[in-house]
């Protein structure tokens, strides 16, 4: 059987499973014991290209399955082959999963690999509890909730067996609308504080096979809009750029809210928030009234999660980059965090990243990337009596062409206020000054989401965009530099109150305010000169 497989999966706090447990047997549920042996090359050539192959025993029955990515955080490729019962375990065959598009992928992947033979990587031993729930209301849908709790192990049988432990839940669409499925899993989400997971029980064991504790952190990638231009729409491009910003933004949450406390994790979920609210702001237009891109209700938990992440990161992190700085101009030695009661309430980041509110707006723009465009309503024929009691149309999203006259002039905006500002950059006061580096990141952003769709109008290309975009650099560098100076000069001024060594760092900071202030003035007049990729070309005379 072959599918696209539309799930969420959460992790379950040790202190929450009785709860959970309790909750999905007020249903009538299956219980299943899933035994798993996952298969790859040496050099781990499928999960290079995100392919799982596994075989598992269900109850008593044999199932061979192929998984690979999908198009976005909730689609995942399957491709299922029951092998029926068996005394033992069948022999892998990936020419079971041969004419699927999932097959096809692996089928490719083992031919780049030489042919290399497969070996057995890892073993799962999950029982696991599964119930369908009907979802009623306007997301209507069935979904299979199942339980899983057991242990993924690695090196089984030798002196280095090691394990990693399952508690987790599935939530998988099994018809109906992708909303239901959000509303579902929404519910389940707040009610037993479950966090959203990226890491699959074949990663689990790859990281157990590398001894690997902290995986890298993941950074920003360009969105990977629908192809041809009849699937290009308003609607089509906010969730290209939003899937876009989630792909950055899931990883690294999921890996904080685990107990990671990796300072590049957090970092790059910044970026991804910043991102992700450029795109709400920039992008909200082209929804062109179906009311689907509810920005009101998303921004705010990415805003206090910007602003609390900022919290936990940015002192600490001023305070490494300034004080070699201090120290080499001969200030005196102590540390500007010590007794600071500010510091001593911030949360910490997994408490964050897994507050109710910031899980519920990533469960809803998840399912935002993954609605299905809109149905074209069929034609209704009525008589010139009824014409005039006839409801007004639904609302469809923006043209392409309409899409690109909005985004051209919401580049050209930001674009105008940039120049605009860098020439007056000195004489702006400190929050007007801040504002100015926030604008030029959304005019980054925004440059880089769309610049594929200006590619395809034929008016400019990625080289194009490019240039443009290395004219922003020197502006974005010395504002950046310009906002950890004033971040530091605030906080060494709040520890002056505490001890009166900070007045050094405060002093010497405010003397260099005023050059590196002309500094941005001067970077920010670079940016005239930019060749703007988006307008376009002159009409011949």
């Amino acid at each position: 059987m072959a599918a696209m497989e539309i799930e969420f999966k959460f992790q379950i706090p040790a202190d929450r499973l009785k709860a959970v447990e309790t909750a999905m047997r007020r249903g009538a549920v299956v219980r299943t014991r899933l035994q798993a042996r996952y298969f790859d090359t040496a050099d781990q050539a499928l999960a290079a290209e995100g392919i799982v192959l596994r075989l598992r025993k269900e109850g008593r029955r044999w199932v061979q399955t192929v998984k690979a990515t999908g198009d976005n955080a909730l689609h995942r490729l399957e491709h299922n082959v029951d092998l029926g019962t068996a005394a033992a375990s069948p022999a892998i065959d990936p020419q079971r999963h041969q004419g699927t598009p999932v097959g096809d992928r692996l089928a490719k992947v083992l031919a780049a690999s030489g042919a290399a033979p497969l070996v057995e990587r890892q073993s799962t031993d999950i029982v696991r509890l599964t119930r369908d729930v009907r979802v009623t209301g306007p997301g209507g849908a069935v979904v299979e909730m199942a339980l899983d709790v057991g242990k993924v192990v690695a090196y089984a049988g030798t002196a280095d067996q090691c394990e990693s432990p399952v508690c987790e839940l599935e939530l998988e669409l099994k018809r109906g609308d992708v909303q239901g499925l959000v509303s579902l899993a929404r519910r389940w989400s707040q009610q037993h504080g479950l966090w959203f997971s990226t890491v699959s029980k074949a990663e689990r064991g790859a990281r157990l096979l590398a001894k690997v504790e902290v995986v890298p952190a993941v950074k920003a990638a360009t969105p990977r809009f629908p192809e041809g231009k009849d699937k290009l729409d308003g609607r089509a491009i906010q969730q290209a750029v939003v899937a876009s910003c989630l792909a950055q933004m899931l990883p690294n949450a999921s890996e904080i809210a685990a107990g990671s406390s990796d300072e590049e994790q957090i970092h790059q979920l910044r970026i991804g928030i910043r991102r992700l609210r450029t795109a709400l702001r920039e992008l909200a237009e082209l929804d062109a009234g179906t009311g689907l891109f509810d920005v009101a209700a998303w921004e705010p938990p990415l805003v206090e999660a910007f602003r609390a992440l900022g919290d936990l990161r940015d002192r600490e992190q001023v305070v490494k980059l300034a004080q070699p700085q201090l120290r080499e101009a001969g200030a005196p030695e102590f540390d500007p965090l010590a007794g600071d009661e500010a510091a001593a309430d911030v949360r910490s980041s997994g408490d964050i990243v897994r507050a109710p509110a910031f899980q519920s707006v990533l469960v809803s723009l998840i399912g935002f990337t993954a609605a299905a465009p809109p149905a074209e309503p069929a034609p209704k024929a009525t008589t010139d009596a009824e014409a005039t009691d006839e409801a007004p149309p639904a609302p469809t999203p923006m043209s392409l062409g309409d899409a690109r006259r909005l985004l051209r002039k919401r580049l050209q905006h930001l674009h105008k206020q940039a120049v605009r500002d860098g020439k007056r950059f000195e004489s702006l006061d400190t929050e007007s000054q801040h504002r100015v580096r926030k604008r030029l990141k959304r005019l980054r952003y925004l440059a880089e989401f769309v610049a594929p769709l200006f590619e395809a109008e034929g008016k400019s290309s990625s080289s194009a965009a490019e240039r443009y975009l290395k004219y922003l650099r020197p502006a974005q560098d010395a504002l950046g530099e310009f906002n950890d100076e004033a971040v530091a000069l605030a906080l060494y001024r709040e520890a002056t109150a505490r001890d009166g060594r900070a007045w050094f760092a405060v002093g010497w900071f405010t003397a260099r305010h005023e050059a590196h202030a002309k500094a941005c003035r001067k970077a920010l007049g670079g940016i005239e000169e930019a060749p703007r990729f988006w307008k376009k070309a002159a009409r011949p005379r």
